[in-house]
């Protein structure tokens, strides 16, 4: 039941909040600044959670107010940003407001290039440890770098299939085992090998199941009985002992092409008995010309039980549980292989290439490659040395953070091109020893979950180097600790105080437990505060008290929320001019109640059309309406005229009265234009002959040309309105243009003309002697190159032809 109480109490004051909230959020003004609603995160917290963790959790600019008498007065929000908190009035001991802040405790420098150092003190890694405390929907940013170590220790274990088929490459590689060591000691001091075998489960349909071919399964000769994996070598220095051990392995045989490697990399990987060391590239090199069984084909031979993943060697290093449980998954080896940061070189035959590449792909985060093996591994060595420089010389950063504990880890980073822009990856190539990588590491804890404390390694794959994180999320209060909740506090009627609000305890529920109500749950007491069921509490608008609407004050005392549910006000009316109801009324409920004279939603319509008046004492000039105290000028008229202007004495489209009066001017004063003496008498005004035309105010100057003699007469005129009647004066002069010269521009033409062709025909004929003169000169000049001799016409042709027969051979005697 004090759980229950406990929710009544947040829910009031959360009521409160966002009445408080909407009080505040009108017009677009909080605290008379302009800001939108999504500068204000803080304002959506829940109802249903509104706390101070909540208010934490929900972003990471908001901030809680935990003072007790923070909302007693004024109902401003607890959940809010914290600058804003104090400025309400909250004191500054009283903000919780946890911070996201990182500390590195361990940064030791990297490892110099050329430095000769042991495994357990090589440095590839900075910083190595640092403690991040972070708040939900927050970010923190630090950077990593990496340098691979001179000398870096190298582990490699040879695994190998010892299937019939592979009996010339044991031969090979026992014979290739110093040159392998010291091709990797080349590239590192500090190697050491290691040997393994596998063939198949020893269970029908993987072998024979004859007696006879289970004691010897080869074909046409004598071999031992068939085994899933054999440890044989622990990694050492010793490279006579690896040829000897090469030499010793038995080779057996199966009935299906796939092998049971997979069972051999767990056991490899997951035994102490293969020596790895915990500072050393772990390598692992899996040799065989055939495919791979993997879980679900141990079905076949009834194996029902999943691998375990776990080590199963006995004393002489054979598997144990080859025909109790099923060949591991893909998942599986990811996992093992990914955990224990090891690299794997698959080395098969060119017909397998593509399978294992595949195989390959489908373990992201691991440092795998694939090498194509010679029939005889005779290529053995350089395709380990190219396939480990390649792993050595790509970088993979890998982490342990997982989305469902609420984090989430990037990287960006300019690899081994520090002139570029950052890049979204956790990937480098090309990186040699020595060679600084620098990443950018960004975590963020995108929720809170039960846990609160995390550690994460994050670090390159393959290798055992790792930046150990440890993460703390703040997604907790101070103020809710067990010591600092008040309990049994007066301010709260019994109820417990915790982070400045009321949790309620017994039957008693509302903001500060005062309200009593036997019998009755919170749920029923907020229903008596709704106005319909899907409305909010009081509208949003006021405080449930008890089953009962306490509306809220606005800042502005001349605001007024009213109403049993405060849904009614005096200020969400209809605005005109920016005033509520215009001005001219009173805003009642949503409503506007107009003053005497006034109309309209708004108030903003007289009803009085006086303003619509025009000075000719016609209504909006007679070509409108008054609509709302304002002329509403007619869009279609008989004429197809369009007014416009404040009394629609304003006509765009209209004639001036110059045009009107144009023809009535020129026939009384010169007889001439379109009227007849009849249409002339019908003129409305009579001109006044004048020698200048008079200066007098609001007349109107019109001039225009005669078409019967091109000049240009002039007249103004004064137009009464009122009385309608019109004055009109005319200047008896017109204005025209001198005589046209047409003989001067006739002989004009006519020279020019002439000398045009003059001038033509004297160009002609200098071009032509220029021609002229040229083809002489090329003529002399051809004729002076000339130099056949004079005694034989060039142009002669002799008249006679021989022609011999060339299979002729001369006269026979």
């Amino acid at each position: 039941m004090g759980g229950f109480s406990l929710v009544v109490g947040v829910l009031l004051l959360h009521a409160a909040t966002a009445a408080d909230v909407s009080s505040r959020y009108q017009d677009g003004k909080v605290s008379g600044e302009f800001v939108e609603k999504k500068d204000f995160p803080c304002f959506s917290l829940s109802r249903d959670n509104y706390t101070c963790s909540g208010c934490i959790q929900l972003h990471d600019s908001c901030a809680w107010c935990n003072h007790p008498d923070f909302d007693s007065k004024k109902q401003y929000a607890r959940c809010d940003q914290p600058s804003r908190l104090i400025e309400h009035g909250c004191p500054e001991d009283a903000v919780e407001n946890p911070q996201t802040r990182l500390v590195t405790e361990k940064d030791e420098e990297l490892s110099d290039h050329g430095e000769q150092i042991d495994e357990r003190e090589a440095v590839q890694l900075k910083p190595q440890e640092m403690h991040v405390w972070v708040r939900p929907k927050s970010r923190v940013r630090f950077n990593v770098t990496y340098k691979q170590a001179v000398d870096y220790p190298v582990d490699l274990y040879y695994m190998m299939d010892l299937s019939l088929s592979m009996s010339d490459d044991r031969e090979k590689l026992s014979q290739l085992g110093d040159l392998l060591a010291e091709r990797m000691q080349q590239i590192t001091k500090n190697f050491r090998l290691g040997f393994g075998s596998f063939i198949d489960k020893k269970i029908m349909p993987f072998i024979d199941p004859r007696i006879e071919k289970q004691l010897s399964p080869c074909y046409n000769m004598q071999c031992p009985p068939p085994y899933g994996f054999k440890h044989q070598m622990t990694l050492t220095t010793n490279t006579a002992k690896f040829k000897s051990e090469v030499q010793k392995a038995e080779i057996s045989g199966n009935l299906d092409a796939p092998e049971g490697g997979f069972d051999a990399v767990v056991q490899a990987l997951m035994c102490n008995e293969t020596g790895w060391r915990d500072r050393a590239r772990k390598m692992v090199v899996f040799s065989t010309d055939a495919g791979f069984h993997f879980a679900g084909d141990g079905r076949l031979a009834g194996l029902i039980e999943p691998n375990d993943g776990q080590c199963h060697l006995n004393k002489e290093g054979y598997y144990t549980e080859t025909v109790k449980q099923d060949y591991p998954s893909v998942s599986l080896l990811h996992k093992i292989i990914k955990e224990r940061k090891a690299n794997v070189i698959f080395a098969v035959t060119k017909e397998h290439q593509d399978l294992y590449s595949q195989l390959s792909n489908a373990l992201p985060d691991v440092s795998s490659s694939v090498g194509v093996l010679a029939n005889d591994s005779r290529n053995i060595v350089e395709l380990i040395a190219s396939e480990y420089l390649k792993i050595s010389e790509k970088i993979i950063m890998v982490d342990n953070a997982n989305a469902s504990d609420g984090l989430a880890l990037t990287y960006r980073s300019k690899c081994l091109d520090p002139s570029s822009d950052l890049q979204e990856t956790n990937v480098c190539e090309g990186i040699k020893v020595g060679d600084d990588v620098n990443f950018e590491v960004t975590l963020e804890a995108t929720h809170c979950v039960d846990k609160r404390d995390f550690v994460l390694r994050i670090g390159p794959s393959g290798l055992d180097d790792a930046l150990l994180v440890n993460v703390h999320v703040l997604c907790d209060c101070e103020c809710e600790r067990e010591d600092r909740i008040v309990h049994d506090a007066a301010l709260c009627n019994g109820g417990d105080l915790m982070c400045g609000v009321c949790r309620c305890v017994g039957g008693n529920v509302g903001k500060y437990c005062e309200c009593n109500r036997p019998g009755m749950s919170t749920a029923a007491l907020n229903e008596k505060c709704k106005r319909t069921n899907e409305s909010a509490i009081c509208e949003g608008r006021g405080i449930c008290n008890c089953g009962r609407c306490e509306c809220i004050q606005r800042l502005n005392p001349e605001e007024q929320i009213s109403g049993e549910f405060c849904e009614c006000d005096n200020f969400n009316c209809p605005r005109h001019d920016r005033k509520i109801c215009a001005g001219n009324g009173v805003c009642n409920c949503g409503q506007c109640t107009c003053k005497p004279g006034w109309t309209g939603r708004a108030c903003e319509c007289p009803i009085s059309t006086d303003s619509c008046l025009s000075p000719n004492g016609k209504m909006c000039n007679g070509k409108g309406e008054c609509i709302c105290g304002r002329c509403r000028c007619f869009t279609d008229t008989p004429d197809g005229r369009r007014y416009s202007g404040p009394h629609c004495e304003i006509c765009p489209t209209c004639p001036t009265k110059c045009i009107e009066y144009k023809p009535c001017v020129m026939c009384q004063m010169w007889k001439t234009g379109p009227h007849n003496e009849e249409k002339c008498a019908e003129c409305p005004f009579t001109v006044i002959e004048v020698d200048e035309l008079p200066v007098v105010n609001d007349t109107t100057s019109c001039q225009f040309v005669d078409p019967a003699d091109d000049c240009t007469f002039y007249y103004l005129y004064y137009y009464d309105e009122g009385r309608d009647n019109a004055t009109v004066w005319v200047r008896r002069h017109k204005d025209c243009p001198p005589p046209v010269p047409v003989l001067a521009i006739v002989l004009g033409v006519i020279a020019g003309i002439v000398i045009l062709g003059i001038l033509l025909l004297l160009l002609w004929k200098l071009l032509t002697i220029l021609h002229d003169r040229a083809e002489y000169a090329k003529f002399n000049n051809e004729r002076l190159m000339a130099k056949w001799d004079t005694n034989e016409n060039p142009i002669y042709k002799q008249a006679t032809t021989t022609f011999k027969n060339p299979v002729y051979a001369g006269k026979q005697k």
